[in-house]
């Protein structure tokens, strides 16, 4: 298993209001250390320290701290999204990857937990938290409709990510909600490429895909969808909580609270 992550930096956080003005939102402190810092030391007591960091907005203020990485620049960030973020690094992509969200705090464990199980064969494995609805209790400002929910079927032996995005699968029917931690085999590293060079040559980066309006505006999720639909495997690694995302001062509030609880 290659030991490498990737963690898409580049957009702004404007909902984050006045701690983004100076500051690129990977960098914004939760309990004492940045947003990054956490990352980089749950992947590191996993194992993996070859970090590239694809930045963008005030990225030359992203500092590492003790931990090591390389970075990538985006040079169009203000009119992309995470997809075509993700793959300013595509040269990094060979051998497979970790891939990670730049605005999610997560324990230790999540990581361990995601890695010790990428040796079963498929694409992409996706850490996904059963205990989603936990998360939007009282949070007002980010609603559930922008939950990143997966459907999850048990099929021919083994449960499969068949449908995962905002809006994608209703929350009724979800299995749980893809907090933006995933691994990539070199297979499914390989076929992630494919889609978006087949989505480029078939109509361009201002052509819709998935269910953005855009490829340069589409997410993650739209191309795990594309290589679910073309029969890749995608698997879960299910958690239980011990995660937060931070889009507004409201979840950063939230993950003051979770990061004492659960992380050392």
């Amino acid at each position: 298993m290659k030991s490498q992550a990737i963690i898409v930096a580049a957009g702004r956080g404007r909902r984050l209001e006045g701690n983004t003005d100076l500051t690129p939102k990977c960098m914004v402190p939760v309990g004492g250390r940045p947003i990054l810092h956490w990352q980089l030391a749950a992947l590191a007591a996993a194992g993996i320290r070859d970090i590239v960091i694809v930045r963008g907005y005030l990225g030359e203020r992203i500092d590492c701290g003790p931990f090591a990485a390389r970075f990538v620049d985006n040079p169009e960030w203000e009119r992309n999204n995470i997809l075509a973020s993700l793959m300013c690094a595509a040269d990094e992509f060979e051998g497979g990857f970790f891939f990670s969200y730049c605005d999610i705090v997560y324990a230790p464990s999540v990581v361990a937990e995601l890695a010790a199980g990428v040796s079963r064969p498929a694409a992409a494995s996706l850490v996904i938290d059963r205990r989603w609805a936990d998360a939007y209790d009282g949070r007002t400002l980010h609603p559930v409709s922008e939950a990143e929910l997966a459907l999850v079927k048990a099929e021919a032996g083994r449960e499969r990510v068949l449908q995962v995005g905002k809006g994608a699968v209703p929350a009724e029917r979800a299995a749980g909600e893809f907090i933006g931690l995933a691994h990539f085999s070199p297979e499914g590293a390989a076929a992630l490429l494919a889609t978006w060079q087949r989505a480029l040559a078939e109509g361009g980066l201002d052509a819709p895909f998935g269910r953005a309006k855009t490829l340069r505006q589409a997410y993650l999720t739209d191309a795990l969808n594309a290589m679910a639909d073309r029969g890749e495997v995608l698997v879960p690694s299910f958690i239980d909580g011990k995660w937060r995302e931070i889009d507004t001062p409201q979840d950063l509030a939230a993950a003051e609270t979770a990061t004492r609880k659960w992380v050392g």
